[in-house]
């Protein structure tokens, strides 16, 4: 069977799966609703409440998740190839940390600005990941020989524990609503309440997998060494660049729109490495595809499980991600 063939299957069976839970999970919850009645024209839309639930309370969250989960398994892919790292996550560069810190100080100053819909909140989120992203960056090209991947790692593991210091310091600082409500976000969810957020990500997350894209072949020599990619012609330096960035402006724009949600850069991709092998061509989208539906997943049992009370979906990728790393661990030790 030829590469492009197997592309083509893979990618087209792991689509189905994602389109297939896309559609199931609007419908599933403590008010069941019908989908022909939902997509029945025939009915006056203030009477339809079957299509009320499905397109504005259901399908924005669902399409929130899609697109957060999707990110953030494809950027993990991008950054374990980069770093050659198999336990890196589009968390580990201290873009979340970042994101986090803004989102903190968004809510402990009672920010109120709303640009085209989007708070405070999500616009402060993003600006904290893009000063992350520019401080590692910086700090990882200051040598100037390059973009050096050892201390990339380490400028985002040293500024993640910087940030996270002075998250707590803020908090301290906080009321107690204040401090509650930032706790609630840094659990991460999905409580999307319209299209204008999943609007405004949008361009961001494009522009990144349009970089992924380009960057399949490359990722693929990237994983196996940088000598080795450099004598098949990669240009090591631009190739990093474009990797970390994408990655980062990716993760920056999923965790304003649904918060630090963890574990799904690293779940994802291995799964899908399990079942369809190494070969970044074939990995990349499938892992797009399967994370976007492994998220929506997720996000259905946080919001049924213990219905009527919804539990964070950071909570349950947690649960869910947190023995997965450790049989990671100890297996490949």
């Amino acid at each position: 069977m030829s590469i492009r063939r197997r592309i083509a299957i893979v990618v087209s069976a792991f689509a189905a799966f994602a389109i297939a839970v896309m559609i199931w999970a609007p419908t599933v919850g403590t008010t069941s609703i019908s989908l022909a009645r939902a997509f029945d024209r025939s009915i006056p839309w203030h009477d339809n409440v079957d299509a009320q639930i499905f397109f504005v309370a259901r399908l924005p969250r669902v399409l929130a998740g899609g697109l957060v989960g999707a990110t953030l398994a494809a950027a993990g892919v991008v950054l374990q190839a980069l770093l050659r790292n198999p336990l890196a996550t589009p968390f580990t560069l201290g873009v979340s940390a970042g994101a986090s810190l803004g989102a903190m100080l968004a809510v402990t100053m009672r920010l109120e600005l709303s640009v085209l819909g989007i708070t405070s909140i999500p616009l402060a989120s993003f600006a904290g990941s893009l000063l992350a992203t520019a401080i590692v960056y910086a700090l990882a090209s200051s040598q100037r020989r390059g973009l050096s991947t050892n201390v990339l790692l380490l400028a985002g593991v040293t500024l993640n524990a910087f940030f996270s210091a002075l998250i707590l310091f803020v908090q301290y600082l906080a009321d107690f609503a204040e401090a509650l409500r930032a706790i609630r976000w840094m659990m991460g969810g999905l409580d999307v309440a319209s299209y204008f957020p999943i609007v405004a990500a949008l361009p961001f997350i494009v522009i990144s997998f349009a970089a992924f894209a380009m960057m399949t072949r490359t990722l693929n020599l990237l994983s196996v060494g940088a000598e080795a990619a450099a004598s098949r012609g990669v240009e090591i330096v631009k190739a990093q660049r474009l990797a970390f960035v994408s990655a980062s402006l990716a993760t920056g724009a999923a965790v304003s729109l649904g918060g630090p949600i963890g574990f799904i850069g690293i779940i994802v991709p291995h799964l899908v490495r399990l079942m369809v092998g190494a070969d970044h061509r074939i990995v990349l989208p499938a892992s797009a595809l399967f994370g976007a539906a492994f998220l929506v997943l997720c996000d259905l049992a946080a919001r049924t499980l213990m219905s009527p009370l919804e539990i964070p979906v950071g909570v349950v990728t947690a649960l869910i991600g947190g023995p997965f790393f450790l049989w990671l661990l100890v297996k490949r030790s």
